[in-house]
């Protein structure tokens, strides 16, 4: 179980998400600290800190001398992963309209994928992991380059 105590937290992070923007729950104190402009930006790019680092599975498993190091950072990969629902909830409690709310319905699939990855799935199908990998890799290039947008447009539109 506690191999798994990550997708347990996860999971229920996430559901605790959807039940607040499926029920219109708000913590107010934190919702009007969103609304600040400094606060966006600030939680906004600890976020962006927060994806980014996520990468660094895969430029370690990249890497020849730095792969003896890939089971750690894959370990960090999915206990960081599990509390990403926490991290978009302080960054925003809303899905957001036009490209945010396509962010967030990708950024949200990849995390349910990420949770249910292969250690979970118990696979030892190549195609089964050759198309999870593919998918969640594209979610997540996907995510980063609407992340990068949606930073352009912040700033852009100042």
């Amino acid at each position: 179980m506690s191999k798994q105590l990550y997708i347990v937290i996860g999971s229920i992070l996430f559901l605790l998400f959807v039940a607040q923007d499926v029920f219109d729950l708000r913590w107010e104190a934190l919702y009007q600290l969103q609304q600040e402009q400094m606060y966006r930006r600030w939680s906004g790019l600890g976020l962006f800190c927060i994806i980014l680092f996520q990468w660094t599975l895969s430029l370690v498993r990249v890497v020849p001398k730095w792969q003896h190091k890939s089971i750690t950072f894959h370990k960090i990969h999915n206990w960081l992963g599990a509390f990403t629902p926490l991290l978009f909830y302080i960054h925003s409690m809303e899905l957001g309209f036009a490209y945010l709310f396509i962010l967030s319905l990708t950024f949200f699939s990849n995390f349910v994928m990420g949770m249910f990855n292969l250690d979970l799935l118990k696979t030892r199908s190549q195609l089964i992991f050759q198309g999870w990998m593919i998918v969640h890799v594209t979610f997540s290039v996907f995510i980063t380059f609407l992340t990068f947008y949606h930073i352009w447009v912040v700033f852009y539109y100042k």
